[in-house]
Formats: C-alpha cells, structure tokens, sequence
C-alpha cells in the first residue's frame, strides 16, 4: 500500500525535483508555519494577561515568574523525546497529537482555573509544545537539499514571529474587553482549527511516492543506518557552538514571552496597548531579521562560502549586536532611542534560531537529524526554565531596577553567545571528523 504521509524518508536516488513534490513540499512548509503561529500564540497568552492574572490570582513577580517556568518544567525532556521519535515514526502523527494536546491544555484556564489549575495546565501546555520546533523543522527540512533549507527554515522562525505579531494585539484586545480568560479560549480554537486543516492536507505522496534524499543532502556520515552516534555528534564543536548561541537567543524569547510587556508597561510607563504594539514590532523585527538572514546565508552559500562563515560569523554576529543593544537598553529612558535599542536588542538575535538549526541539519545524517535537534532543542529551552523565575526574583528584590539587571545579563549572555557561535561553529570539518 502506498505511503501517504508527506514526511520525506532518507533513500537513495536523486532528490525528487517533479512539479508535484514542489507543490507538496511548499504545502508542508506553509502549514508548519501556521503551526509556529500557533504554538507561539499560546505562549505569548501569560505575558499580554501578566497584570490581571497577577490581580486576579493574587501572585507576586516571583510566582508569576515560576508559574512561566512551569512551562518549561517538561518542554525540555518531551522536547529531546519528541525529537527522538521524530526518526522513528511518522512526524505528521506527532503534529496532529500536539496540536489537539495544546488545545485540551488551554480549556481549564478558559472555564475559571486558579493557581494550581494554571501551574498544572502550563506543564501539560509545555510537554505538548516541547517538541514542536524540531519536530516541524526536521519535517520540512526533509523536503529540500541543503542549499535551499534556508529559506524554509527561517519560515517556520517567522512563524514564530508572526504568532506573536498577529496574537499581541487580537489578543490584547480580548483581555481588556473579554477577560484575560478569552485569550485561552481563543488559542484553544486555534489549535483545533490547524489540527483540522492538518488532517487534510497534511498527506499525499510525492510522484514517485516518496521524497529522496541523498547522501550528500544528509549530512555528516552515512545514509543508512549507521553512523555516528548522538554522542560523537554532541561532542562536536559545531553542535556545541550552535546549541549556546540558540540558547542565548531562547533566553532573549523566553524574556519577551513573559517579562517585556511588564517592562514596558511598569518599568518604562507605557500603555498596555503601547506595549503590546512594541512587543508585536520585536517579533516584527525578528522576522525581518530571520529573512535577511536566509538571504544572505543562500547567497554565501551558493557563491562557495562555507557555512563557518555563511552560518557560523553571521549567526555570532547577530548575537553580538543585540547585546550592544541590550547593554545600552539597560541603561536608558523611556524615549525614541528605546524603542530603537529594544527592538534591535531582543529582535535582531532571532535570526540565530534557523541558523542553528540549519547548521545541524547540515552536520548530521538525515536519519539522526530528528534527535540531534531534539537533543539541542532539550538543552536551549532551559532558558525558559530559568529566565522567567530569575527575572521574577530580580523584579521582587529590586523593583524597577530588576527589570535593568534582567536585560543587563542578556547583553551579557548574548556576548557569550555570539563568541561561541562565532569561533567554534564549522559544520564540515565536524561532517569530516564524524565519517573519520
């Protein structure tokens, strides 16, 4: 019986280039993008409500901040599972089952949870997404040779960009007139929505019934099924540089999530509407940003460049420059110069997600991709444990002047990451050393 599911396999053979496999590959990539929306709108949902939650709830800076953390309690552990599974079966059956999975965790909250019901409804919400990037990411990266997984790749980033772009203002404008309880129902349908249009349109078979990968698309090692181990392939300087530089910016995304629009709204006195506009221009940002960069990432990459400097210097290079921004941020006033420092601060970093998911795809071999991203994945979201507690702490003990503190440390963090990417990231001198 024919195989039906739009997950590329690794075979052998010439990449499937047919009219029909593009139509296929393009209808995937579109409907991971929609699925990122998704998954970042029901994060963004406790940062836009933070003050009426807190009210409501009655919780300080330091519980709403482990409550955020909650989150992220299992996001990182079902994170490395998911992407595990992700090369062993079917991926679009993963998709479908965390997209009706963030929906069931959102109804609680809807219909008049408390503190427990809210705690225990963002660890189920964090297991469900944990696997959510590489999953996605490793699905459309299946469709297309490594010359030209730039440019979806920064997609399904932009998705992300987009789901708070889109979801900051409709769902701020719920909370104010609805109740901060309508943003969770409102994600809640979303979710339900996308599963739906997954069920049918997420299959098809491409004209010889598979899409085919070859070995030279497939990364570092051999197509098959041997290779190097996950262990040889987390030991090497690439995977490591890539994975501190994406934790640097999930750090700068876990801020933005939870913390910015309480910044901007009581530590820098902006409106609520104000700043949800600003929050919704970061992830503006960063989507440009994400786009630039597969730009001119594609255009290296096409002229001979290497990905050390194509990916690596570029990626550091984004890093280092939101740190100064950050830096400088942390030391201003609320003015025209502000808006400029935060948007390039914690927008301009967002472009290091793709790039380190694009240089792993490039390092490792098509049948280990979905658990060394899983494996990054588990390792990065950690800053999602730890930035929204932190900041909560330095909010309890410093008042405004935490918020400085919190963005302070970004800058530092973002320069570390930035030089790691910089000088350890080498995706084919690892490819070499992992087939030796």
């Amino acid at each position: 019986m024919p195989n039906t599911d739009l997950t590329a396999v690794t075979l052998t053979g010439p990449l499937t280039t047919s009219p029909r496999h593009r139509r296929q590959a393009w209808t995937v990539t579109g409907l991971l993008v929609v699925f990122m929306m998704v998954n970042f709108a029901d994060k963004s949902v406790l940062g836009l409500a933070a003050d009426p939650i807190r009210h409501d709830l009655g919780l300080s800076a330091t519980g709403f901040g482990l409550a955020n953390s909650a989150f992220f309690l299992l996001f990182s552990l079902c994170g490395a599972t998911g992407g595990l599974l992700a090369d062993r079966v079917r991926p679009r059956w993963l998709l479908l089952g965390m997209a009706l999975l963030w929906s069931i965790a959102q109804i609680p909250m809807a219909l008049g949870g408390g503190l427990v019901t809210l705690v225990a409804s963002r660890i189920v919400l964090g297991a469900a997404e944990g696997p959510a990037f590489p999953v996605a990411q490793h699905t459309a990266m299946a469709w297309f040779p490594d010359r030209r997984r730039n440019l979806p790749g920064a997609l399904l980033s932009v998705g992300i960009a987009l789901g708070v772009v889109l979801a900051a203002p409709g769902l701020t404008w719920l909370i104010r007139h609805h109740g901060w309880r309508s943003a969770f129902a409102a994600v809640a349908a979303a979710g339900v929505v996308w599963a739906g249009a997954w069920a049918v349109f997420g299959k098809g078979r491409t004209s010889q019934g598979q899409a085919r990968v070859t070995g030279a698309d497939s990364g570092g090692g051999e197509a098959g099924s041997h290779g190097p181990s996950y262990r040889r392939i987390l030991a090497t300087r690439t995977w490591i540089g890539a994975t501190i530089g994406y934790f640097c910016t999930y750090w700068m995304i876990a801020l933005s999530l939870v913390w910015v629009p309480s910044y901007l709204h009581d530590g820098l006195g902006y409106s609520a509407t104000a700043a949800a506009g600003l929050v919704a221009g970061i992830w503006a940002t960063s989507a440009v940003a994400l786009l630039a960069q597969a730009a001119v990432t594609g255009w290296l990459l096409r002229r001979g460049v290497s990905s050390r400097w194509a990916r690596g210097r570029v990626g550091g290079i984004t890093l280092l420059v939101s740190a100064l921004g950050c830096g400088a941020l942390s030391q201003a006033a609320r003015g025209s110069l502000t808006v400029v420092l935060l948007l390039v601060g914690f927008g301009l970093c967002g472009a290091m997600s793709t790039i380190a998911v694009t240089t792993v795809a490039e390092l490792v071999p098509a049948h280990r991709r979905g658990g060394a991203l899983g494996l990054m994945n588990a390792v990065v979201t950690t800053a999602g444990l730890v930035a929204p507690a932190l900041t909560g702490y330095l909010v309890d003990t410093q008042g405004r002047a935490g918020y400085q503190y919190a963005v302070l440390l970004a800058a530092v963090l973002l320069v570390l990451g930035g030089t790691a990417a910089v000088t350890l990231i080498d995706p084919a001198r690892d490819a070499r050393r992992l087939n030796s």
